[in-house]
């Protein structure tokens, strides 16, 4: 099995900066996919951020040039960095990795992190 950890959420002014975090521990051969997504009240899940492997990494319209994804690989941990934060950015975000537990298993599972509120107001 596989736990995805979230920390770093909060409350935060408009133009504020956030970082989240999501740790993953248990029995991991490899992550391909990691990402970051949002739910704000009364809305579905979107995706937000994704970096694979090797560093590539996509955002959605709304937060290019304001967030940042990273990784770190040796720590199996995910970073969103979140600047110039506006209300719209209020949300409960989810990071979600693929994950391969062993060299045997050819497929990835997709596992979900218990969420972080992201509460964004003056």
């Amino acid at each position: 099995q596989v736990q995805l950890v979230e920390s770093g959420g909060g409350s935060v002014q408009p133009g504020g900066s956030l970082r989240v975090s999501c740790a993953a521990s248990g029995s991991i051969f490899s992550i391909s996919f990691m990402g970051w997504y949002r739910q704000a009240p009364g809305k579905e899940r979107d995706l937000v951020a994704t970096i694979t492997r090797n560093g590539n990494t996509n955002y959605v319209d709304s937060v290019k040039g304001r967030f940042t994804i990273s990784r770190d690989n040796a720590k199996n941990t995910v970073y969103l960095q979140m600047n110039n934060l506006k209300p719209e950015d209020t949300a409960v975000y989810y990071c979600s990795m693929h994950v391969r537990s062993s060299l045997r298993q050819n497929y990835d599972l997709a596992y979900w992190g218990q969420g972080t509120q992201v509460t964004v107001s003056s």
